[in-house]
């Protein structure tokens, strides 16, 4: 746990362009909301690749966003359920069911259709919302928590003594 907070701290308080960092959580979020192995998220590891998103940042955020989704099951569960059998939107589904590409991505589960949806509304706001909590934790923060013990031990356990 420590060290997961430690590698936090070392990603946001790096050089790396804040909006790399906070793209790299935000894709994070979608994938780890979502099944994991789904043709989404490999159009989503297609995207991280091609716009140089921060790779620590999307895994840290990966193994985080993968323990709370299943917290939000039921609420992924209640929203896709109310998606799949809104009546307007009855006969798209069954177009899509009928394709192949389609039912492979299991959209039909009111579990991976909601945690979809609900990934996909909370993209954007999670983007702007960590990318200023990012600048002001750098702006504010970020010399004071260099200089805690903890992170000192910590770089020198990492490090070794010489650091």
């Amino acid at each position: 746990m420590i060290r997961a907070v430690y590698k936090l701290l070392q990603v946001i308080g790096s050089e790396t362009e804040p909006g790399q960092i906070s793209l790299g959580f935000a894709f994070a979020l979608i994938a780890g909301f979502t099944p994991l192995v789904s043709l989404h998220n490999l159009l989503l590891l297609f995207l991280i690749l091609v716009l140089r998103v921060n790779l620590s940042a999307f895994f840290l955020g990966l193994a985080f966003f993968s323990g709370v989704a299943y917290l939000l099951d039921p609420v992924f569960h209640r929203v896709g359920l109310a998606v799949l059998t809104a009546g307007p939107l009855e006969g798209l589904w069954t177009t899509l069911y009928n394709s192949t590409l389609w039912r492979l991505e299991g959209f039909n589960n009111s579990i991976v259709m909601g945690s979809l949806i609900v990934s996909l509304l909370l993209f954007v706001p999670f983007y702007l919302v960590s990318n200023r909590l990012i600048l002001k934790y750098r702006e504010h923060f970020l010399a004071w928590v260099q200089k805690t013990k903890l992170v000192h031990v910590l770089n020198i356990l990492r490090y070794g003594a010489g650091s």
